[in-house]
């Protein structure tokens, strides 16, 4: 089997089927399997994969075990040679994959692979390429200065090396999770994928960004941005430098006061408000339910347009268009004004969408 997708989940039901939907296309053509693992959701995700998705390979864990754990459990049932970790609130291209492949088997030594991310309103995450966070690193980012932070040397839409991937897109062979003894357990949530990316990388092996394919990462679903994550967060990180610094009393010193200095400068996330004076539904026909539900007035086609009005949303029906295009109509339509975006999944009576990284996103059902 050449691709084992492993999906770790935690109560975000509606966009794990909107994900599942994506990779089911995505992999038509490939010897693929895709795995979920389940963290004891409270909601229904689980009756859902098994009703929509017979064929996943349902893992149902009885606690939340952490999204290192969930993983390395995925891991331990794929028969892939190559192995995509990737968030249950993602939407992959019908293309993404087979790209990966192709650029994957062309290359030796090769470690992870990450993509060009971009969130629920079409801007590219920063964190898709990243460098190693040192104590100096990451303290200059506290402080505002992201430099040396982010890997701004390799262009969005170009590839190239870099040494820190993010955990919601990892493309890389089994046998490279598993010599590194894949994702550290020691990590309940947060810093695990730098872990990861930075085992790699002193292994000896090439990490890649890959900016050819491009994935919907929603943030904001998987976890909220609120001051438990900022808790858990820094706390992931001093398990980091520990791991891989050598220390003395003024490295932990310096350490200590910075991860203090980031909780206490860290914010709590502002509600973001967003307000919609008319819809655009690229689709061919519309449910009456649904309609009576979306600002008004709304345009209905089934061609994607260049140009929208500000303040308005736009709703995308995957029944008629593909991924690929949906995700680039995002980014090209990012700049303009006040534009909000809604999915409608294939064969779905609900449509989703987030407009910020920091909040929830929105599921309305018709």
């Amino acid at each position: 089997m050449k691709l084992s997708v492993i999906i770790l989940n935690y109560n975000v039901r509606y966009f794990l089927e909107l994900c599942l939907k994506s990779v089911v296309a995505a992999i038509a053509d490939i010897d693929a399997e895709i795995i979920v693992v389940d963290n004891n959701s409270p909601d229904d995700s689980c009756d859902m994969i098994k009703r929509l998705f017979p064929t996943v390979n349902l893992i149902e864990n009885k606690d939340n075990s952490g999204f290192s754990k969930g993983n390395n459990i995925g891991v331990t049932h794929a028969k892939g040679e190559y192995l995509c970790i990737l968030n249950p609130d993602t939407v992959v291209a019908e293309d993404t994959f087979t790209k990966l492949i192709q650029f994957a088997d062309s290359k030796d030594n090769l470690g992870i692979v990450g993509c060009q991310l971009i969130d629920g309103k079409g801007k590219f995450l920063p964190e898709s390429k990243r460098n190693v966070p040192t104590p100096k690193v990451s303290l200059q980012k506290v402080l505002g200065n992201t430099n040396g932070y982010y890997a701004n040397e390799v262009e969005i839409e170009n590839t190239g090396k870099v040494d820190i991937l993010v955990g919601a897109f990892m493309w890389l062979k089994k046998d490279v999770y598993e010599y590194v003894h894949g994702f550290d357990e020691a990590y309940f949530m947060y810093g695990e994928d730098i872990d990861l990316s930075y085992k790699v990388i002193k292994a000896g092996y090439d990490n890649f960004y890959f900016g050819d394919t491009t994935v919907v990462h929603f943030k904001g679903e998987s976890t909220l941005r609120d001051r438990k994550y900022a808790k858990r967060f820094y706390g992931a990180m001093q398990i980091f430098y520990k791991k891989h610094f050598k220390q003395n009393a003024v490295f932990n010193a310096i350490v200590w006061l910075g991860i203090k200095l980031a909780y206490v400068m860290s914010k709590a996330p502002e509600i973001v408000e967003t307000k919609s004076e008319r819809s655009f539904i690229y689709t061919k026909a519309i449910s009456q339910s649904l309609e009576e539900q979306l600002p008004q007035p709304i345009e209905i086609t089934d061609s994607i347009q260049d140009k929208i009005e500000k303040d308005s949303m736009l709703v995308y029906d995957f029944n008629v268009l593909k991924a690929s295009d949906v995700i680039n109509d995002m980014k090209q339509k990012s700049t303009q004004e006040n534009i909000v975006f809604r999915f409608l999944p294939k064969n779905s009576k609900f449509i989703l969408g987030s407009d910020s990284a920091t909040n929830r996103g929105e599921v309305l059902h018709f």
